[in-house]
């Protein structure tokens, strides 16, 4: 009988990845962060911490690259040929990833923990921000190059402006939203940015 020569490292299995991405947002939405932990997160999952391990070398590089995967994964912003149009997609799209129910209840965690460790704001900012971010800049290029917007425009205020009206009502204010929430502010976002 023939051995096989060791390969080096473990291969990391993708159903196992993803029993454990789960059970992290789940982990982290039932307890919060500072609740969050290794042993209860392998546990949820069906696995030994070791798999775990495998993957991140703490609880704080684990429960970042869940979140961000989750987080820039649902950033979408779609490319129609008009501001309007992407505008409302990317909207919707803001509404989708803070109204997840697992979400919904991290979030507000997160923010307060960023407050209190600079090293997870950090990560914050790099590994969710900026990725979603720059999609959201795609957008508004796309939208120069068109000659919707002016050349010179603030990007960074108009991202915060995109954002933070959708963040405080569904975050912050715990509001719903009516049925023509979106449209109204789509609308006043239009007229906001492309005042000349």
């Amino acid at each position: 009988m023939t051995r096989r020569a060791p390969t080096g490292a473990a291969v990391l299995q993708p159903g196992i990845t993803q029993a454990i991405t789960e059970a992290v947002l789940e982990e982290w939405a039932q307890h919060g962060y500072a609740r969050l932990s290794m042993e209860a997160v392998a546990k949820r999952a069906g696995v030994g911490k070791s798999a775990l391990y495998r993957r991140w070398p703490s609880k704080q590089e684990m429960a970042m690259t869940v979140i961000a995967g989750f987080s820039v994964d649902r950033a979408v912003v779609p490319d129609t040929g008009s501001l309007r149009s992407d505008l409302r997609g990317a909207l919707e799209g803001l509404v989708a990833w803070i109204t997840d129910p697992r979400f919904s209840r991290i979030l507000p965690d997160l923010v307060a923990e960023t407050s209190r460790n600079a090293e997870l704001g950090d990560f914050t900012r790099t590994m969710i921000g900026t990725p979603r971010r720059e999609r959201s800049e795609a957008m508004l290029h796309r939208a120069i190059a068109r000659g919707e917007l002016r050349k010179d425009i603030d990007l960074e205020l108009v991202l915060d402006l995109i954002a933070a009206p959708l963040y405080w009502r569904l975050s912050v204010r715990s509001s719903p939203l009516e049925p023509d929430y979106l449209d109204k502010l789509t609308d006043l976002l239009l007229r906001s940015i492309t005042t000349t």
